[in-house]
């Protein structure tokens, strides 16, 4: 019982309340594992270390299908699928704020408001019994001050990456090795991550220079035009998965390959779905028209589209520089006659 070394690492076990507890320290040093071991003893005692556990061994869909077997309303049977198809298969730890907010974003593309304020409502009551009565995770990801939870708050997401923090997130985005061409692939066609996952080398048309959406949210297909750096980064991708993907990365995998890649370029409060948010509004920033972005977007109204149009106020200026035009016009009107 206690501290002991188990070939090259430092293990403890112990009893508590009846149950084993085994677990590696992943050291070799005998005084860093006294440390931890010295900690995660704290936390058994206050309860935080089965918190954490179950967190890191339960998934989504196990808290999904106990909470709908006690505690289901009328409509959650149906409210959960689209929850199931973005979180199915995640770890409850891997659940985060962030993650919520993405999932947000995308389905306010899709649905209306209150779709998605009964889908978040689901979400957020299935995690506080979770929290509350089953003592599997610490914190309800959708309960967060981060996160607008309200009918209405279609308009209050407003970040997109500058030039400059675009250019040291893909300078940092080095490992995994596919990272840099996905973020490059993202930000220069506004695909949704579900699109990017789905790409296949048969969805990229190299002698037109398109690349077509073939399986989108919404049902309908797409085509967006390559620019010269994403036809570079796409030639050199070597497809190696049998199904053809380009990107055939799970969900979680990307997820914390990108959190890490924004923590190491500094990069705060921006989300995987403002990569999207960010083409659509560089592009309405040097002049192209709301109407083609939408087409761009797969939007099926160009009110969807809206949202995505931010200006900065140098942007703007063309727009009023015509009025010095017209009052020179007729200052030298008056003066020919």
């Amino acid at each position: 019982m206690g501290l002991y070394r188990r070939g090259e690492t430092y293990w403890f076990t112990l009893m508590h309340d009846g149950q084993r507890i085994r677990e590696s320290l992943k050291t070799d040093n005998r005084k860093l594992a006294e440390k931890v071991y010295a900690k995660k003893l704290v936390d058994i005692v206050e309860g935080r270390y089965f918190e954490a556990t179950t967190a890191r061994t339960t998934t989504f869909d196990e808290m999904v299908e106990k909470y709908l077997s006690k505690h289901a309303h009328s409509r959650d049977g149906y409210t959960k699928k689209p929850l199931l198809d973005f979180f199915g298969g995640m770890m409850l730890s891997q659940i985060t704020t962030p993650l919520v907010a993405d999932y947000q974003d995308e389905r306010l593309e899709e649905v209306k408001e209150a779709t998605v304020y009964q889908e978040l409502s689901l979400l957020r009551r299935m995690f506080n019994v979770a929290r509350k009565r089953w003592k599997w995770v610490k914190d309800n990801p959708v309960s967060d001050g981060d996160l607008s939870f309200s009918v209405g708050s279609r308009n209050a997401r407003d970040r997109w990456l500058t030039v400059e923090e675009e250019d040291t997130l893909l300078e940092k985005a080095t490992n995994p090795v596919w990272l840099r061409a996905l973020l490059i692939t993202a930000l220069h066609t506004g695909m949704r991550r579900g699109e990017l996952l789905a790409l296949t080398r048969k969805d990229i048309d190299f002698p037109r220079r398109l690349v077509r959406v073939e399986r989108s949210k919404n049902g309908e297909k797409r085509s967006i035009p390559m620019s010269q750096t994403l036809y570079e980064t796409l030639g050199t991708i070597k497809v190696q998965d049998i199904s053809g993907t380009l990107f055939p990365i799970a969900i979680r995998s990307l997820r914390a390959a990108y959190d890490e890649t924004l923590a190491k370029a500094g990069i705060t409060n921006f989300h995987f779905h403002d990569l999207r948010h960010t083409f659509a509004t560089r592009l309405v920033q040097n002049g192209v028209d709301l109407y083609r972005v939408q087409k761009l977007l797969g939007h099926k109204s160009i009110a969807m589209t809206q949202r995505y149009a931010h200006h900065y106020p140098e942007s703007l200026r063309s727009s009023v520089e015509v009025l010095d035009a017209c009052y020179k016009s007729a200052t030298l009107r008056e003066e020919c006659n």
